[in-house]
């Protein structure tokens, strides 16, 4: 059995892997971290990572940006493995988490869903044939009125997954309210809506003369994402330092 400390255990994300986790018999969460009190949780919940002193084999982290350096650092410290899911991360975040990588592993994903990285392969292929023919490129992500970070996560990676196949020759626009010009040929524009209770939906637009291909993933629940979080825990769990990927996870399975 797997032992887990859930990182945000009292957010709606943490909740839903603390469900996910009752119903595995591979897997259990015992020890939680998280500011908030009120949830009746069945392990201890410490308020601050650094106040955690239950053993453990990973550590799944759906929090905050401002709490992410400091779960690093004990990551590191403890040498349990880290599945990071938080999204938001500053560049220089991002630079510290890839030199921690060298001494935990660490698996680190825009998005946790099977769907979400299943396109993001998808879209490379799409841009090989629609980029070359110079189809305008275009991603649009719809999120619920509490995300915090836009564009989302997953809109950068999905752009990255296209400009990685294209020799990163496109420049990302996030706002044309201030240019009155042609649209150039090499960029991505990254569009986010806020609104509701929507849970995640990505457009990833290609535009050509008389025609237009749209490869799109819809989030009906979080439940994907906590699953697939899960599902990274259990593939971590034990491994060497680095940096990992949902794809170490898909190839594995």
């Amino acid at each position: 059995m797997i032992r887990a400390i859930m990182h945000g255990c009292n957010g709606h994300m943490g909740r839903v892997v603390n469900d996910i986790c009752n119903s595995d018999d591979g897997i259990e969460i015992v020890a939680g971290v998280d500011p908030f009190t009120g949830v009746d949780n069945d392990y201890p919940v410490f308020e601050t990572i650094d106040k955690c002193d239950v053993e453990a084999d990973v550590v799944i982290d759906f929090s905050n940006s401002k709490a992410v350096d400091g779960l690093v650092e004990y990551c590191v410290n403890k040498s349990i493995p880290v599945v990071l899911c938080t999204t938001g991360l500053s560049d220089e975040q991002l630079d510290n988490v890839e030199k921690s990588s060298a001494k935990v592993a660490i698996l680190r994903s825009a998005n946790m869903s099977l769907g979400i990285n299943t396109l993001m392969d998808l879209v490379k292929k799409a841009a090989d044939v629609f980029a070359e023919a110079g189809y305008d490129i275009e991603i649009v992500e719809k999120h619920h009125r509490r995300k915090v970070d836009a564009p989302s996560g997953t809109a950068l990676a999905l752009a990255d997954s296209i400009n990685e196949a294209c020799d990163n020759s496109y420049d990302y626009v996030y706002d044309r309210s201030a240019r009155r010009e042609k649209r150039p040929d090499k960029e991505i524009g990254i569009s986010a809506v806020r609104g509701g209770t929507i849970v995640g939906d990505h457009d990833v637009i290609f535009a050509g003369m008389d025609e237009v291909i749209t490869l799109s993933h819809t989030a009906y629940s979080r439940s994907v994402f906590a699953k697939g979080a899960v599902e990274a825990a259990k593939f971590l769990a034990g491994k060497a330092p680095g940096m990992y990927s949902m794809k170490d996870v898909i190839s594995e399975n």
